[in-house]
C-alpha cells in the first residue's frame, strides 16, 4: 500500500516520468545539501575566533621573519633585520678597488732633492710618496679586507706619524656596506731623506683624519624621489642624528601629517614593533605625509637585564635615525605637538580623525586637512597598528624596509669587533640557554653543545688555530674552555670596552639620553653578537650544523622548513 501510493503521487512508475523523477530527486538532494552547508558556515562563523597574523603570518611576513642566513639567532624573535639586510652585495657596484699597483710610488715620487734634505724638518703627511707609501703598507697590512677609497693624511702635532682614514668592505663581507676606518702611521725620515712606515695604529686610532660631517641649519625638508639602490650604510662615519624641526609658522601650516595615537603594539617584540611602525610609515608615504613619529620605545622584558618591560628608550638607541630623516619625511611628535599647540587655532588646522583600522589609507587620499589622526583602542589584536595594513591594502602600502638600518653607533661596535681580529676569523652560535634543561623539547641539545661534541663537529670544518667567535647565550662562557686546546675562541664581553664608560658609545648615547647613562642592554648585545657572527669566514649555526633537534622543539623542523 505505501509503494502504490508513493508512486501514485509522483505519477506512477513509468518510463515516460524517469527524466521528472531524476531531476525532482537531485533537486531535493541539492537544497538538502545547501542547507546542511549553510548551518555548519554559520556555525563556524559564529564560533571561529581569527588568529593573530603576527604570530601566524603571511608568506611575506614568515619570510621576513625567517630568512636569510642569520635564521639560528632570531629563533627566539631575538634580533630583527632591517633594510640593509635586503640590500644584495652588488659585486658590479664594488669592483673598483683599489690595489697595490695603483699606489706604486712612481720614479717622480721618489725623487728626493737632496740639498734640501734635512730629517730635522717634521714629516709632510701631504706628500705625495708619503701618501703612496702609507696607501701602500695599508694594502700589505690588511689583506682581508678591500680598499676603495683613501682620505687625504692628516699631520700629528709633535710627533713623526701621520693619520689617515679609509673606506673599505672586508673580502668575504656578505652585507652590502661600507666601513670607515682611520689609523695613525709612524713615519720614519732616514739620513738620505728617503721615508718608511715603522707601524701602524689600532682601529681608529688616527683620529685627526676622522672627517667631522657638516652640521646642517635645523630646518625640516620632505625628500623626494626614492633611496638610490647603491645607497649603502658607511659605518664609522660621524652620526648625526639630531631631531628634524619646521623653521617656520608657514611651513608649518603648509605641511600634512599623519601620527598614530595608542594602540597595543607597546612592550611587544622588536619585530612586532618594526612590522607596525613600517605599516605607519608606508600609509604616510602613500598619503604624501609626514609621519610623527615617536621616538620613545618601550623594550620587551624580553630583551631587558632586568626582565621586565622597559619605557624610556630611544629609537635612535637600536635604529639609523640620520638615514631615516634623510630619506623619508618625519617628526618626533614632541616638537609636532608644540608647533601644533602654537599655531592651528591661529592658522585654522583642520584635524581628520580616524578610529577605525578598516577606514584604508585608499579612503583617505582626498582629505585635505592638516592633520590625519589614527586612534587605536585597547582591544587586542584590532588595535595593532598594522592590521591598516591588512586585506585589500596590503598590495596597495608597502612597506619601506629600504629606509630603515640598524644603528651605525651599534654598528660601529661590529666593526671594530671585527677589526680587532682583521676580519679574519671564523664564527659559531651556540645556542643553549634554557632549552638546555627541556629535555622533553630539545632532547638532543645539551650533549650536542658541549665542549667535545662542537670540537668533534668542527672538525673538518674550520681549521685548527683559527680565531673562533662565539655567539652564545651560555652564561658561563669557561664552559667553552676546553676549545682553546685548537682554538682561539673570543666572546663578545671580550670587547665590553667598546660600550664600557670610556667609549665613544657611552659617550654619544649618555647625551642623547639627556645626560643619563644609556645601559647596554639584551637587545643591543644581541644585535652586535649576531653582526659579529654573520660576518664571520664560516658560520657553524646551532640547529643547522651542531644538532638535529629542531629549532621550535620536536616536530617542528619539516614545519620550520616548508
Amino acid at each position: 500500500m505505501l509503494g502504490r501510493s508513493a508512486f501514485s503521487r509522483t505519477g506512477g512508475f513509468r518510463p515516460e516520468n524517469l527524466g521528472q523523477n531524476a531531476v525532482n530527486l537531485i533537486g531535493s538532494i541539492g537544497l538538502s545539501l545547501l542547507v546542511i552547508g549553510v548551518v555548519v558556515f554559520t556555525i563556524i562563523a559564529a564560533t571561529y575566533e581569527p588568529e593573530d597574523p603576527l604570530f601566524h603570518p603571511s608568506d611575506k611576513i614568515t619570510t621576513f621573519l625567517t630568512s636569510n642566513s642569520d635564521a639560528t639567532l632570531k629563533s627566539d624573535d631575538s634580533v630583527v633585520k632591517t633594510g640593509e639586510d635586503f640590500m644584495a652585495a652588488n659585486q658590479t657596484a664594488f669592483s673598483g678597488f683599489i690595489k697595490i699597483a695603483d699606489v706604486e710610488t712612481s720614479e717622480n715620487d721618489s725623487d728626493t732633492n737632496q740639498l734640501d734634505c734635512d730629517t730635522k724638518i717634521p714629516i709632510d703627511c701631504k706628500d705625495p710618496e708619503v701618501f703612496h707609501l702609507m696607501m701602500k703598507a695599508a694594502i700589505e697590512k690588511f689583506k682581508d679586507i678591500h680598499f676603495y677609497k683613501f682620505g687625504k693624511p692628516a699631520a700629528v702635532e709633535g710627533v713623526s706619524s701621520c693619520d689617515m682614514a679609509w673606506r673599505y668592505r672586508p673580502k668575504d663581507g656578505k652585507t652590502a656596506a661600507f666601513y670607515k676606518d682611520y689609523r695613525r702611521f709612524v713615519i720614519e725620515k732616514s739620513e738620505n731623506c728617503s721615508v718608511s712606515v715603522m707601524g701602524i695604529g689600532e682601529y681608529h686610532s688616527g683620529v685627526n683624519a676622522r672627517k667631522r660631517k657638516r652640521i646642517l641649519k635645523p630646518g625640516f625638508e620632505k625628500t623626494s624621489g626614492k633611496v638610490d639602490d647603491f645607497s649603502l650604510p658607511v659605518v664609522g662615519e660621524v652620526v648625526n642624528d639630531s631631531l628634524p624641526v619646521v623653521e617656520s609658522e608657514n611651513a608649518f601650516k603648509e605641511g600634512h601629517y599623519l601620527v598614530y595615537v595608542g594602540g597595543g603594539d607597546r612592550c611587544k617584540s622588536m619585530n612586532h614593533f618594526l612590522w607596525s611602525f613600517l605599516c605607519a610609515l608606508g600609509e604616510a608615504e602613500y598619503l604624501n605625509r609626514t609621519l610623527v613619529m615617536d621616538l620613545t620605545l618601550c623594550l620587551s622584558s624580553g630583551y631587558t637585564l632586568s626582565g621586565q618591560n622597559e619605557e624610556g628608550k630611544d629609537f635612535r638607541f637600536y635604529f639609523d635615525f640620520e638615514h631615516l630623516k634623510e630619506a623619508a619625511s618625519v617628526l618626533d611628535q614632541v616638537q609636532f605637538w608644540t608647533d601644533w599647540g602654537k599655531w592651528y587655532k591661529k592658522n585654522g588646522l583642520k584635524l581628520h580623525f580616524v578610529e577605525d583600522f578598516r577606514v584604508t589609507p585608499m579612503k583617505l587620499v582626498d582629505v585635505k586637512d592638516t592633520l590625519v589622526m589614527r586612534k587605536f583602542g585597547s582591544v587586542e589584536p584590532d588595535n595593532y597598528w598594522y592590521r591598516v595594513c591588512e586585506g585589500e591594502t596590503e598590495s596597495v602600502v608597502q612597506r619601506p624596509w629600504h629606509l630603515l638600518w640598524k644603528s651605525k653607533r651599534l654598528m660601529e661596535i661590529v666593526s671594530a669587533i671585527a677589526s680587532r681580529l682583521n676580519w679574519d676569523y671564523d664564527a659559531i652560535h651556540i645556542e643553549r640557554g634554557e632549552k638546555v634543561r627541556n629535555k622533553g623539547v630539545w632532547p638532543n641539545l645539551e650533549k650536542d653543545t658541549s665542549p667535545s661534541s662542537i670540537l668533534s663537529t668542527l672538525q673538518g670544518k674550520i681549521e685548527q688555530g683559527r680565531n673562533l667567535y662565539i655567539a652564545t647565550n651560555e652564561p658561563d662562557v669557561s664552559f667553552f674552555n676546553p676549545l682553546k686546546d685548537k682554538y682561539k675562541p673570543h666572546f663578545l664581553d671580550e670587547f665590553k670596552d667598546l660600550w664600557d664608560e670610556s667609549s665613544e658609545w657611552y659617550s654619544e648615547t649618555t647625551k642623547l639620553n639627556g645626560g643619563n647613562p644609556v645601559e647596554f642592554d639584551g637587545y643591543m648585545r644581541a644585535s652586535v653578537d649576531t653582526e659579529v657572527f654573520l660576518r664571520g669566514k664560516k658560520q657553524i649555526e646551532t640547529f643547522n650544523d651542531l644538532t638535529n633537534d629542531c629549532r621550535d622543539g620536536i616536530g617542528t623542523c619539516n614545519v620550520a622548513a616548508s
